[in-house]
């Protein structure tokens, strides 16, 4: 998405003693770039900037920016604001546009955070939090498929604005007895990038010789999507709340986006064969929570059955997903108290029409954490993977290795 006057520099006349300084420059013309720039202080070296607003595409809370004219090694002040939702407590910056980390502790200042990073080069990006667009999406699931050849890459939807939405099949042996279906996917709210690398950790543990991944891709059906809502990404908009309702308020009969639409066709081919197991939605919650938890569908969406599989999926779940962002048992039922538009949620689409032997839930990763880092996040995505493992194997004790 070309952003208009989206390249802001600002010349000013250098101070004395900073001969050698170059202008600041910023640019937000790139695939998920935005911000507001209010102010550049070239004396000072600080940048005051805010989220861009996009008209109805949801929160104004993502911003991405790449800054050139630094003097290697000299300290970048960053004022950011509003809060709560655009200011972490550390943002995050890359020299490379490859390799992200996390700033220094930003300072509050009412609704406002002030970061002071040292950049030790003559440009940087610096973010919301580690980026990961639709280009690295149709990399990743590319560069699996490469891997391993029972893996196809595929085109889940065209989007209303008509790009592709980057989508991996894996196919389970012929000869797997049983047999079991999981459809994982992230990134229904577009803000949410943590849960892109929580994807990107689970996919690259999946397609390594540990052997629980082995056992996996030999006994399961896996359909994977990085990023639902790939225009938002594109743009960089939040994507949650947009109109008329954001993807994870769109399961309904009628779907508004395309890529909900074929998500839903896709699960129900899954349950048609007798073996949907897993609805698995990765996403990132608020600010103020500093662990990894589970949204569920409310118990009166679930049969004995399905009930008793959540339970065990849950116990599993606890025993993998151990840190540095833990899962220490916290779950919340996404119900009639929690949103009107409860039915139309995901998971509860998916409870509702996937059988008992579904295990429906969105899984929430804390990104204002200091372990909210890409490391961090892909730590979380392969204990994902040994969790569904040493679920299954429970369900189905026996199966052969």
């Amino acid at each position: 998405m070309q952003h208009a006057a989206a390249f802001v520099t600002l010349m000013l006349l250098l101070p004395n003693g900073a001969a050698d300084s170059q202008p600041l420059t910023i640019d937000t013309n790139f695939p998920g770039g935005s911000a507001k720039v209010e102010t550049i202080d070239q004396e000072r070296r600080l940048i005051r900037l805010s989220p861009s607003p996009h008209r109805d595409r949801g929160w104004i809370c993502w911003w991405y920016v790449h800054i050139k004219g630094l003097r290697p090694g000299e300290i970048l002040t960053l004022d950011v604001g509003p809060a709560p939702w655009a200011t972490p407590d550390r943002a995050t910056f890359s020299l490379d546009h490859k390799t992200w980390q996390q700033t220094a502790p930003g300072k509050r200042e009412g609704k406002r955070i002030v970061y002071r990073q040292q950049v030790d080069g003559p440009e940087a990006w610096f973010a919301w939090g580690p980026p990961l667009v639709p280009d690295d999406a149709a990399r990743m699931v590319r560069e699996a498929a490469a891997r391993l050849p029972e893996a196809e890459v595929f085109n889940l939807a065209t989007t209303r604005e008509g790009r592709e939405t980057p989508a991996l099949r894996l196919t389970a042996s012929a000869e797997a007895t049983p047999r079991f279906g999981l459809w994982i996917q992230a990134r229904q709210h577009a803000w949410e990038s943590g849960s892109s690398w929580v994807a990107k950790g689970l996919l690259d543990w999946l397609t390594s010789d540990d052997p629980g991944a082995t056992w996996l891709r030999r006994h399961a059906d896996i359909t994977f999507i990085p990023i639902m809502d790939i225009d938002n990404t594109q743009r960089g908009a939040g994507g949650k709340n947009q109109k008329p309702q954001d993807h994870n308020r769109d399961w309904t009969d009628e779907p508004h986006w395309n890529a909900v639409a074929a998500a839903q066709e896709g699960l129900m081919e899954i349950k048609a064969r007798g073996n949907l197991d897993f609805f698995i939605d990765l996403h990132n919650p608020g600010p103020q929570d500093k662990d990894a938890y589970f949204y569920l569908p409310p118990p009166e969406l679930l049969s004995e059955a399905a009930a008793k599989n959540l339970a065990r999926f849950l116990a599993a779940a606890r025993q993998e997903i151990s840190g540095p962002i833990p899962f220490e048992g916290r779950t919340i039922p996404s119900g009639s108290k929690y949103d009107p538009k409860w039915q139309a949620i995901s998971k509860n689409w998916v409870a509702t029409h996937g059988g008992d032997r579904v295990v429906p839930v969105t899984l929430e990763t804390a990104w204002n954490t200091p372990g909210s880092t890409t490391e961090g996040y892909q730590r979380v995505g392969q204990q994902l993977g040994r969790a569904i493992v040493r679920y299954l194997k429970e369900r189905a004790p026996g199966t052969p290795e």
